[in-house]
């Protein structure tokens, strides 16, 4: 595997991005991979890892850096703790428009990389990022083939780029990974988004996970973490990108 960290020159600045892809039998085609509320950390870097382990080029960018972060300190169970504060407040300094700003600098600076194809790419994100994700592939209709949206928050909104509004925009094929108990993914978000794709007859899946809870993908969210729904999730998303991608 290939792996280097690069500044890329967005319109507000410069985002840290982690890229890995595999070494031989490129180019790979292209795996937006959009951070959660936590910020960049190992977990994330080696779940960009096995994403690119199956023949892709994995960008990971820094979602916070027109606030000057890069990674956060291991957040304490407590709601109230300060850097859950903070963690909020930086969640809260991005939005839609910024982050697709973003992801037109990540496909620019991918499409002169030559281990990265210039043909069809996808997108994922986890938690605030799931917007992200489905909006990239609204964004870029013509070149994201495929999105994943994993426990993503604020799918249903009343803006314009409510998620549910651009994945009809979108062409791409999308998926929705819901956990049964989740204080900011609540059901009735999961069933109107639902709804609203079936009515749309938009090409997506939403699926339900029963018994678990938000974060339960990541191997360092603790008691949250759920082994056999993270690995059912992984198998979804590289069903999706080869079905798509290749």
């Amino acid at each position: 595997m290939i792996e280097q960290t690069v500044d890329i020159a967005t319109r507000d600045g410069k985002t840290t991005t982690f890229i890995v892809h595999p070494e031989r039998n490129g180019p790979h085609p292209i795996i937006l991979f959009f951070m959660d509320a936590p910020a960049i950390r190992e977990e994330l870097r080696d779940m960009a890892r096995r994403i690119a382990t199956a023949g892709y080029y994995v960008m990971l960018p820094n979602l916070y850096y027109r606030k000057g972060v890069l990674e956060l300190a291991d957040l304490p169970p407590l709601p109230e703790a300060e850097a859950r504060a903070r963690m909020f407040e930086l969640m809260g300094s991005i939005n839609i428009p910024m982050v697709m700003d973003d992801a037109d600098a990540l496909l620019a600076f991918a499409d002169r990389d030559p281990a990265a194809s210039p043909g069809k790419a996808g997108a994922i994100g986890y938690c605030m990022s799931g917007q992200y994700a489905i909006n990239a592939a609204a964004r870029h209709p013509e070149r994201i083939a495929c999105a994943a949206s994993l426990y993503g928050v604020q799918l249903v909104t009343d803006r314009p780029d409510s998620p549910h509004l651009a994945a009809q925009k979108a062409k791409a094929e999308l998926y929705f990974a819901c956990a049964e108990h989740d204080t900011y993914a609540p059901l009735e978000m999961v069933e109107a988004l639902d709804a609203s794709l079936k009515q749309a007859k938009v090409n997506a899946e939403v699926e339900l996970y029963p018994g678990v809870h938000h974060g339960f993908a990541f191997p360092q969210r603790g008691a949250v973490y759920d082994k056999p729904a993270a690995e059912r999730h992984w198998e979804r998303l590289f069903a999706l990108f080869q079905r798509n991608l290749g």
